[in-house]
């Protein structure tokens, strides 16, 4: 009996000292370095998603611009081409009266003044 105990307090001192010894302890480091770097890799990849969304938001905001300054220039030239065309038609019309005046004075004969 003595012997068993002899053997299991041995075996009680042997696991208590390899329990003990810091191999868990350079594995920890590693551990937190291999988290650390994980970190830094997912933040840079984050920042370059990030980026890339602002850069490409910028893109559609400059073409949405430059689509709406078209389309205002578009619209003013049609304004503006309405403008020339109604004046032309204005202008077209006041020389038919014109002309139709001028038509109608020649047509009529010159009154005959008796004495």
């Amino acid at each position: 009996m003595n012997k068993l105990i002899a053997t299991l307090i041995a075996g009680l001192f042997a696991t208590a000292a390899f329990a003990q010894t810091p191999a868990t302890a350079p594995a920890a480091p590693a551990v937190a370095k291999a988290e650390a770097k994980e970190a830094k890799t997912d933040a840079k990849a984050t920042a370059k998603e990030t980026k890339a969304e602002v850069k490409a938001e910028a893109k559609t905001a400059k073409v949405e611009a430059e689509a709406k300054k078209d389309v205002a220039v578009a619209k003013a030239d049609e304004k503006a081409d309405k403008a020339d065309a109604h004046a032309k038609a204005h202008k077209t019309k006041a020389k038919a009266h014109a002309k139709a005046a001028k038509a109608e004075a020649a047509a009529t004969p010159a009154p005959v003044v008796t004495k």
